[in-house]
């Protein structure tokens, strides 16, 4: 990755220091075997985006490196990595929970097991599990989904709207981007429909700090489109990917039908991948709302309020 704007070395400091302008980064797209797709390039890949895109545009890019590609998510990551500066205190970390059937227990949740395996899986067991799981879908010619986990510590109360703008709304739309994403929840998410009023609500008490202490996190950190200052929880569900290596049935771009195989290289689980993405997405949205929020409001009202003011 290159920088190509908006920081430059002080030689006073000897740190990196941005200078105000817009950050510029570029990625050059190096590693592809374009070749991979020349026989399938008139046909499309079930569950691939090849036909909406010739509906639309009329045309679409074949050879794997479009739009509709993963590789379009490396420079997110870069900018997530930006946007992790800006909000003081933050942190977002990510996790892969579930892949295809197989799932983590929770019991055993170590985010620093999530440095230590392949698949940012915070339980070592569950792990394990993943990669017999990923060897016997590799060696079938299949791949699978995963679902993914993403906490954002030290997010400030406060950060969102009430309509337009909702924080986790912008969340939501920020995940939905990340390509093969076909779910997000926040929080309980779809649990919370099972969930009675009593359960699902998060109640308060005051916590020694002076500020308001909750005793779940049900709300997954936003109420009402707006921060409250709890961990910001993002669940999001991964398809398995389109390119694989058993046939399946489709048509091409002139009315045939035909079956489709993909060869090369290709990820029997991309969902392993959008761990990183999905945390700078997260980051992404957070940091933009923080700018926002300080843009739009300034300092926000002290809290406790008096009773009386005067």
């Amino acid at each position: 990755m290159r920088i190509l704007s908006g920081v430059f070395a002080d030689d006073r400091t000897g740190r990196q220091v941005t200078t105000g302008t817009p950050i510029a980064l570029l990625i050059d797209n190096v590693d592809q075997r374009s070749k991979d797709y020349s026989e399938i390039r008139d046909s499309y890949r079930p569950g691939h985006a090849g036909y909406p895109y010739d509906i639309k545009y009329g045309v679409h890019d074949y050879r794997g490196g479009g739009r509709a590609s993963a590789r379009e998510t490396a420079m997110r990551v870069a900018a997530g990595a930006i946007a992790r500066r800006i909000v003081p205190g933050l942190s977002v970390r990510g996790a892969l929970i579930q892949m295809g059937e197989l799932g983590i227990d929770r019991d055993e949740w170590d985010w620093a097991e999530v440095e230590r395996n392949p698949f940012f899986c915070p339980d070592a067991k569950a792990a394990e599990r993943f990669a017999a799981h990923l060897d016997a879908v590799r060696k079938s010619g299949s791949s699978v989904g995963a679902v993914i986990e993403v906490v954002a510590d030290g997010v400030p109360a406060g950060l969102g709207a009430p309509v337009y703008g909702k924080l986790d709304g912008d969340l939501a739309g920020a995940i939905m981007g990340i390509n093969a994403v076909k779910g997000v929840e926040i929080g309980a998410g779809f649990a919370a429909a099972r969930l009675s009023g009593e359960a699902n609500a998060d109640e308060m008490r005051m916590g020694n700090d002076g500020k308001p202490r909750f005793l779940s996190n049900n709300a997954g950190g936003v109420l009402g489109g707006i921060s409250t200052g709890q961990p910001l929880v993002v669940r999001f569900a991964v398809k398995p990917t389109s390119s694989i290596l058993n046939p399946r049935r489709s048509v091409d771009r002139y009315g045939a039908e035909v079956d489709v195989t993909t060869k090369g290289r290709h990820d029997p689980c991309v969902g392993i991948r959008a761990v990183p993405i999905g945390e700078a997405m997260v980051a992404c949205v957070i940091a933009d709302h923080y700018l926002r929020h300080r843009g739009q409001v300034g300092e926000s009202p002290r809290w406790p309020f008096p009773r009386n003011p005067g």
